[in-house]
């Protein structure tokens, strides 16, 4: 198995199609963790942008442990699939960094958006192979929409 995580790692558009893979499926259908930890930085980060009941946001960040443990529970109860629409890779020598545009649905063939909105994900090539040092994403919302492109 980790032949073929060893393939993810070693071109971008492939190591964050692994992510998506990593975290999508059906409702109580058990995710692929070890996976996901090979394909981070053993220091790696996540940011998440929560927005407050009065519209007010704060960054809920997490290690890698820390946000397997925060999305268990959400996985356990719904589908959730992350498919990624668009994306944009900018590198320099041994750094890349990634926007990933995505829509989540409950089941891939769903024709309901469950939201939509953009991952930037930092990247160091380090040992022969792409590592995952941060992801950061935000939801699109009124008053936030991608404009990027």
């Amino acid at each position: 198995m980790q032949d073929q995580w060893w393939q993810d790692t070693q071109d971008i558009p492939r190591l964050v199609r692994a992510i998506y893979e990593c975290i999508s499926g059906p409702a109580g259908a058990p995710r692929q963790w070890e996976r996901f930890r090979f394909l981070q930085h053993p220091q790696a980060r996540s940011l998440r942008t929560v927005v407050n009941e009065g519209g007010s946001t704060f960054a809920k960040v997490f290690d890698v442990d820390s946000y397997i443990a925060d999305v268990e529970p959400f996985f356990a109860a719904n589908g959730f699939f992350e498919i990624e629409t668009e994306q944009r890779v900018q590198r320099f020598g041994q750094v890349a960094h990634v926007w990933s545009r995505y829509e989540a649905r409950a089941d891939p063939e769903s024709p309901v958006i469950l939201k939509r909105g953009a991952n930037s994900i930092q990247l160091c090539h380090e040992h022969d192979r792409w590592w995952v040092f941060s992801t950061v994403w935000d939801n699109e919302r009124e008053g936030v929409v991608f404009d990027l492109w």
